[in-house]
């Protein structure tokens, strides 16, 4: 509770960042596209009616943030083990912002923590309840579904999952259940295509052509498309091909979007063929982008880790800056220049707990594999480097590691779970200062 009153002190009426101001706009205006989650913007307009702004979505957030680390506190032993992952700055510094990423983070903390109340027992109003959150988290990202779905195998009765068919059966049914949330929800809130998942098949055809040398975009009217690109490309984002930057690259994502419209041509087909043509080019593109992405061997830091103050909007909502909110920023500045803000150590240490909790019942395992799932998809589902991106991933395999240590996981099995994580940290480190 006190961390919740800081954490909500230093940071009303919430942070509006670039996404949150253009959600919110929809929010008010009712006209959603599928450009950012128009569940959130349909819940945030349901919210207005009773405050206008970003304090009612900071509240929903956090309440669901704060009420999952006190359920899976108090279902530990020693539940001081199980805040010390909540308390990371970047995590409290991130939840003060009116975010996607943060609303997600909140709603599987909380569907966690009735999962773990759940038990053996037959509480199906926790299990409703955990599933229903656990379902609204996918309608929030494209790729919460590899969040969500451990968590959901997790939640459903020990029964059903007690032989290998009936696991994979239940695994079955929740990924398609959770696959097919984010639509459902859109087509219920009657939002309009906006052709997101373009940006997708751009940063792809984009990075193919930069290390293939070849043009595999589709025939545009730009001249040395190959050159153009060169130009254009940035391993770390594919926000040059927007239209939001100050020089839009003349590969664009309008111009794309209409040629395959015009040319009745999938672009999806197209970017298939793209990347089996060239695999090697497409595999150099991707693990250069997760490399930025993930913080593994840089030799700075490209980019603030948090926003201090909302972006300008029309409603004029900012922040007041207090020295509370400027003393969690600076730590979480600070601490995202170590290997605690470079999302490489946290999937490598998710990956080892995966193997310390093998066998092992509780929340471990499903929160282990939640994190890894969903920070190794970004090696793939990418294409920005934004730090928000890996709240869920951080705070998932912190949790996992704190409730191995809990459970009385042996102490050789934790030691070699810990090994890749400090592994990575220290080859990090060593390219932060040889370069």
């Amino acid at each position: 509770m006190a961390a919740a009153v800081l954490q909500l002190a230093a940071y009303w009426p919430g942070i509006m960042y670039w996404d949150a101001v253009r959600q919110y706009g929809q929010a008010v205006s009712g006209a959603f596209d599928d450009w950012h989650p128009p569940a959130m913007e349909w819940v945030w307009r349901r919210l207005i009616a009773v405050q206008p702004g970003p304090a009612p979505m900071l509240l929903l957030q956090a309440g669901l943030y704060w009420s999952g680390v006190a359920l899976l506190a108090a279902r530990a032993r020693r539940g001081w083990l199980i805040v010390l992952p909540a308390l990371l700055p970047f995590a409290l510094a991130t939840l003060g912002s009116v975010l996607k990423d943060s609303l997600m983070a909140g709603a599987m903390l909380a569907a966690a923590g009735l999962g773990a109340w759940a038990g053996r027992e037959g509480r199906w109003g926790l299990r409703a309840a955990a599933i229903a959150l656990l379902v609204f988290a996918a309608t929030l990202r494209f790729n919460a579904l590899l969040a969500a779905l451990p968590l959901l195998v997790a939640v459903l009765p020990a029964n059903w999952r007690r032989t290998r068919a009936r696991l994979a059966a239940c695994t079955l049914a929740g990924g398609v259940a959770l696959a097919v949330a984010m639509p459902l929800a859109n087509h219920a809130t009657g939002a309009k295509r906006s052709g997101v998942a373009l940006s997708l098949v751009i940063f792809d055809l984009g990075g193919v052509t930069e290390h293939s040398g070849v043009d595999v975009f589709p025939p545009l009217p730009v001249a040395e498309p190959v050159a153009v690109n060169h130009r254009c490309y940035d391993p770390a984002r594919w926000d040059s091909y927007a239209w939001w930057v100050g020089e839009p690259c003349p590969i664009g994502f309008a111009l794309i979007r209409d040629t395959f419209a015009a040319r009745h041509q999938s672009p999806y087909v197209f970017w298939l063929r793209a990347i089996a043509a060239h695999p090697l080019a497409y595999a150099e593109h991707r693990l250069r982008h997760a490399n930025a992405n993930m913080r593994f061997l840089l030799g700075h830091e490209f980019e603030r880790p948090v926003q201090p103050q909302s972006a300008p909007n029309p409603w004029g909502y900012r922040i007041a800056r207090n020295p509370l909110q400027r003393a969690f920023d600076w730590l979480a500045v600070q601490t995202c220049r170590t290997p605690l803000g470079w999302p490489i150590c946290w999937i490598a240490l998710a990956l080892g707990m995966v193997y310390a909790a093998w066998g092992v019942p509780g929340v471990t395992m499903p929160l282990a594999l939640s994190a890894a799932l969903y920070g190794g998809g970004y090696l793939v589902l990418s294409v920005a480097s934004d730090l928000r991106y890996h709240l869920w991933t951080m705070l998932a395999a912190g949790l996992a590691f704190a409730f191995a240590v809990d459970s009385g996981v042996a102490r050789h099995r934790l030691v070699i779970g810990s090994l890749p994580a400090i592994g990575v940290a220290l080859i990090g480190i060593a390219a932060r200062l040889l370069w």
